[in-house]
Protein backbone atom coordinates (compact mmCIF):
# COMPACT_ATOMS: atom_id res chain seq x y z
CA UNK A 1 0.00 0.00 0.00
CA UNK A 2 2.95 2.37 0.62
CA UNK A 3 3.93 2.63 -3.08
CA UNK A 4 0.41 3.70 -3.94
CA UNK A 5 0.47 6.29 -1.20
CA UNK A 6 3.81 7.68 -2.38
CA UNK A 7 2.65 7.80 -5.99
CA UNK A 8 -0.38 9.78 -5.03
CA UNK A 9 1.68 12.25 -3.04
CA UNK A 10 4.16 12.74 -5.85
CA UNK A 11 1.43 13.30 -8.42
CA UNK A 12 -0.19 15.83 -6.18
CA UNK A 13 3.07 17.70 -5.66
CA UNK A 14 3.82 17.85 -9.38
CA UNK A 15 0.28 18.51 -10.57
CA UNK A 16 0.47 21.10 -13.42
CA UNK A 17 -2.81 22.56 -12.27
CA UNK A 18 -1.35 23.24 -8.84
CA UNK A 19 1.75 24.80 -10.40
CA UNK A 20 -0.40 26.95 -12.68
CA UNK A 21 -2.52 28.08 -9.77
CA UNK A 22 0.61 28.99 -7.85
CA UNK A 23 2.00 30.98 -10.77
CA UNK A 24 -1.26 32.85 -11.20
CA UNK A 25 -1.21 33.82 -7.54
CA UNK A 26 2.35 35.16 -7.81
CA UNK A 27 1.65 37.21 -10.97
CA UNK A 28 -1.77 38.46 -9.96
CA UNK A 29 -0.72 42.09 -9.50
CA UNK A 30 -2.66 44.40 -11.84
CA UNK A 31 -0.69 45.94 -14.70
CA UNK A 32 -0.80 49.69 -15.21
CA UNK A 33 -1.89 50.59 -18.72
CA UNK A 34 0.12 53.29 -20.51
CA UNK A 35 -1.55 56.64 -20.96
CA UNK A 36 -2.27 58.00 -24.43
CA UNK A 37 0.65 60.42 -24.10
CA UNK A 38 2.98 57.54 -23.17
CA UNK A 39 1.74 55.55 -26.17
CA UNK A 40 2.70 58.51 -28.39
CA UNK A 41 6.24 58.60 -27.01
CA UNK A 42 5.61 60.68 -23.91
CA UNK A 43 6.78 64.22 -23.24
CA UNK A 44 10.19 63.28 -24.57
CA UNK A 45 8.63 62.43 -27.92
CA UNK A 46 7.09 65.88 -28.19
CA UNK A 47 10.40 67.51 -27.25
CA UNK A 48 12.28 65.38 -29.78
CA UNK A 49 9.91 66.50 -32.53
CA UNK A 50 10.04 70.21 -31.65
CA UNK A 51 13.58 71.08 -30.57
CA UNK A 52 15.20 70.26 -33.95
CA UNK A 53 12.77 72.71 -35.60
CA UNK A 54 13.60 75.39 -33.03
CA UNK A 55 17.30 74.90 -33.82
CA UNK A 56 16.86 74.63 -37.57
CA UNK A 57 15.24 78.04 -38.12
CA UNK A 58 17.82 80.43 -36.58
CA UNK A 59 20.81 78.41 -37.81
CA UNK A 60 19.40 78.40 -41.34
CA UNK A 61 18.84 82.16 -41.21
CA UNK A 62 22.36 82.78 -39.95
CA UNK A 63 24.53 80.22 -41.75
CA UNK A 64 22.45 78.47 -44.40
CA UNK A 65 21.01 75.05 -45.16
CA UNK A 66 23.99 72.78 -44.50
CA UNK A 67 24.78 73.96 -40.97
CA UNK A 68 21.06 74.10 -40.16
CA UNK A 69 20.52 70.46 -41.10
CA UNK A 70 23.68 69.42 -39.25
CA UNK A 71 22.49 71.28 -36.14
CA UNK A 72 19.03 69.68 -36.31
CA UNK A 73 20.53 66.20 -36.67
CA UNK A 74 23.01 66.88 -33.86
CA UNK A 75 20.30 67.99 -31.47
CA UNK A 76 18.14 64.98 -32.42
CA UNK A 77 21.09 62.66 -31.74
CA UNK A 78 21.69 64.24 -28.32
CA UNK A 79 18.00 63.89 -27.41
CA UNK A 80 18.06 60.25 -28.49
CA UNK A 81 21.18 59.59 -26.40
CA UNK A 82 19.62 61.33 -23.41
CA UNK A 83 16.50 59.15 -23.67
CA UNK A 84 18.60 55.99 -23.99
CA UNK A 85 20.68 56.92 -20.92
CA UNK A 86 17.46 57.46 -19.00
CA UNK A 87 16.50 53.91 -20.01
CA UNK A 88 13.31 55.05 -21.68
CA UNK A 89 11.63 52.88 -24.30
CA UNK A 90 14.06 52.72 -27.21
CA UNK A 91 11.55 52.61 -30.07
CA UNK A 92 10.17 56.19 -29.72
CA UNK A 93 13.70 57.59 -29.37
CA UNK A 94 14.95 55.84 -32.49
CA UNK A 95 11.79 56.73 -34.42
CA UNK A 96 12.19 60.42 -33.54
CA UNK A 97 15.81 60.45 -34.69
CA UNK A 98 14.98 58.64 -37.94
CA UNK A 99 12.13 61.09 -38.53
CA UNK A 100 14.50 64.04 -38.22
CA UNK A 101 16.92 62.24 -40.54
CA UNK A 102 14.23 61.76 -43.20
CA UNK A 103 13.16 65.42 -42.95
CA UNK A 104 16.77 66.59 -43.20
CA UNK A 105 17.34 64.33 -46.21
CA UNK A 106 14.33 65.77 -48.03
CA UNK A 107 15.50 69.32 -47.29
CA UNK A 108 18.95 68.49 -48.64
CA UNK A 109 17.49 67.00 -51.84
CA UNK A 110 15.21 69.99 -52.42
CA UNK A 111 17.99 72.45 -51.61
CA UNK A 112 15.64 74.46 -49.39
CA UNK A 113 15.22 74.41 -45.61
CA UNK A 114 11.46 74.43 -46.14
CA UNK A 115 11.84 70.92 -47.49
CA UNK A 116 12.41 69.82 -43.90
CA UNK A 117 8.67 70.21 -43.35
CA UNK A 118 7.44 68.36 -46.45
CA UNK A 119 7.45 64.95 -44.81
CA UNK A 120 5.29 66.09 -41.89
CA UNK A 121 2.92 67.98 -44.19
CA UNK A 122 2.12 65.00 -46.39
CA UNK A 123 2.09 62.50 -43.54
CA UNK A 124 -0.57 64.69 -41.91
CA UNK A 125 -2.72 64.35 -45.02
CA UNK A 126 -2.21 60.58 -45.08
CA UNK A 127 -3.17 60.24 -41.41
CA UNK A 128 -6.27 62.39 -41.93
CA UNK A 129 -7.39 60.15 -44.81
CA UNK A 130 -6.74 56.97 -42.80
CA UNK A 131 -8.68 58.36 -39.84
CA UNK A 132 -11.70 59.19 -42.00
CA UNK A 133 -11.60 55.79 -43.71
CA UNK A 134 -11.42 54.03 -40.34
CA UNK A 135 -14.60 55.85 -39.27
CA UNK A 136 -16.42 54.92 -42.48
CA UNK A 137 -15.62 51.21 -42.10
CA UNK A 138 -16.61 51.34 -38.41
CA UNK A 139 -13.12 50.57 -37.14
CA UNK A 140 -12.26 54.04 -35.74
CA UNK A 141 -8.50 54.40 -35.46
CA UNK A 142 -8.54 55.66 -31.86
CA UNK A 143 -10.21 52.44 -30.68
CA UNK A 144 -7.97 50.19 -32.77
CA UNK A 145 -4.79 51.87 -31.54
CA UNK A 146 -5.92 52.20 -27.92
CA UNK A 147 -7.16 48.64 -27.57
CA UNK A 148 -4.41 47.16 -29.70
CA UNK A 149 -1.55 48.74 -27.70
CA UNK A 150 -3.18 47.72 -24.43
CA UNK A 151 -3.84 44.17 -25.65
CA UNK A 152 -7.57 44.43 -25.01
CA UNK A 153 -10.42 42.75 -26.84
CA UNK A 154 -12.51 44.35 -29.57
CA UNK A 155 -15.76 43.89 -27.64
CA UNK A 156 -16.47 47.59 -28.13
CA UNK A 157 -17.51 46.92 -31.74
CA UNK A 158 -20.67 45.26 -30.43
CA UNK A 159 -21.69 48.41 -28.55
CA UNK A 160 -22.99 51.14 -30.90
CA UNK A 161 -22.58 53.87 -28.28
CA UNK A 162 -18.90 52.98 -27.83
CA UNK A 163 -18.35 52.92 -31.60
CA UNK A 164 -19.89 56.39 -31.81
CA UNK A 165 -17.63 57.80 -29.07
CA UNK A 166 -14.52 56.29 -30.65
CA UNK A 167 -15.58 57.63 -34.05
CA UNK A 168 -15.97 61.17 -32.70
CA UNK A 169 -12.55 60.95 -31.05
CA UNK A 170 -11.03 59.74 -34.32
CA UNK A 171 -12.76 62.58 -36.15
CA UNK A 172 -11.01 65.00 -33.77
CA UNK A 173 -7.63 63.62 -34.81
CA UNK A 174 -8.63 63.71 -38.48
CA UNK A 175 -9.51 67.40 -38.11
CA UNK A 176 -6.13 68.15 -36.48
CA UNK A 177 -4.19 66.29 -39.18
CA UNK A 178 -6.18 67.91 -41.98
CA UNK A 179 -5.76 71.41 -40.53
CA UNK A 180 -2.01 70.86 -40.28
CA UNK A 181 -1.84 69.80 -43.91
CA UNK A 182 -3.97 72.65 -45.25
CA UNK A 183 -2.28 75.42 -43.28
CA UNK A 184 1.30 74.23 -43.55
CA UNK A 185 1.06 73.25 -47.20
CA UNK A 186 -0.27 76.73 -47.99
CA UNK A 187 2.55 78.33 -45.99
CA UNK A 188 5.10 76.08 -47.70
CA UNK A 189 4.01 77.42 -51.07
CA UNK A 190 3.73 81.10 -50.10
CA UNK A 191 6.00 82.03 -47.17
CA UNK A 192 9.52 81.64 -45.81
CA UNK A 193 11.04 78.94 -43.61
CA UNK A 194 10.68 80.93 -40.40
CA UNK A 195 6.94 81.41 -40.75
CA UNK A 196 6.45 77.78 -41.69
CA UNK A 197 8.53 76.64 -38.74
CA UNK A 198 6.56 78.77 -36.30
CA UNK A 199 3.32 77.38 -37.69
CA UNK A 200 4.70 73.86 -37.30
CA UNK A 201 5.45 74.46 -33.62
CA UNK A 202 2.15 76.21 -32.86
CA UNK A 203 0.18 73.43 -34.53
CA UNK A 204 2.20 70.78 -32.72
CA UNK A 205 2.03 70.81 -28.93
CA UNK A 206 -1.10 72.96 -28.46
CA UNK A 207 -3.27 71.03 -30.91
CA UNK A 208 -1.91 67.70 -29.68
CA UNK A 209 -2.71 68.60 -26.06
CA UNK A 210 -6.28 69.60 -26.95
CA UNK A 211 -7.02 66.51 -29.02
CA UNK A 212 -5.48 64.22 -26.37
CA UNK A 213 -7.78 65.68 -23.69
CA UNK A 214 -10.72 65.36 -26.09
CA UNK A 215 -9.79 61.75 -26.79
CA UNK A 216 -9.38 60.78 -23.14
CA UNK A 217 -12.87 62.09 -22.29
CA UNK A 218 -14.48 60.17 -25.15
CA UNK A 219 -12.51 56.97 -24.50
CA UNK A 220 -13.68 56.98 -20.89
CA UNK A 221 -17.28 57.36 -22.05
CA UNK A 222 -16.80 54.56 -24.57
CA UNK A 223 -15.33 52.28 -21.89
CA UNK A 224 -18.26 53.09 -19.59
CA UNK A 225 -20.69 52.18 -22.38
CA UNK A 226 -18.91 48.85 -22.94
CA UNK A 227 -18.96 48.07 -19.21
CA UNK A 228 -22.65 48.93 -18.97
CA UNK A 229 -23.47 46.74 -21.97
CA UNK A 230 -21.42 43.88 -20.51
CA UNK A 231 -23.16 44.17 -17.14
CA UNK A 232 -26.57 44.17 -18.79
CA UNK A 233 -25.64 41.13 -20.88
CA UNK A 234 -24.53 39.22 -17.80
CA UNK A 235 -27.71 40.16 -15.97
CA UNK A 236 -29.88 38.94 -18.85
CA UNK A 237 -27.92 35.68 -19.13
CA UNK A 238 -28.50 34.74 -15.48
CA UNK A 239 -31.42 32.30 -14.94
CA UNK A 240 -34.42 33.70 -13.15
CA UNK A 241 -34.79 32.62 -9.56
CA UNK A 242 -38.02 30.79 -8.77
CA UNK A 243 -40.41 32.84 -6.72
CA UNK A 244 -41.00 31.54 -3.21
Amino acid sequence: MEPATNLTANNSAEDPADNAAGSVTVNSEPETQPTLLEQMGGLGGLVAATVPVVVLIPVNNAWGLGPALAAALGVAALITLWRVLRKETLQPAVSSFLGVGVCAGIAWLTGDAKGYFLYGIWVSLLLAVLAVVSILVRWPAVAVVWKGLNGESMQWREVPTAVRYYSVATAGWALVFLSRFVVQNQLYNTTDTTTLGIARILMGWPLTALVVLFTVVLVRRANAAVEAASAMSQELSQPERPQQ
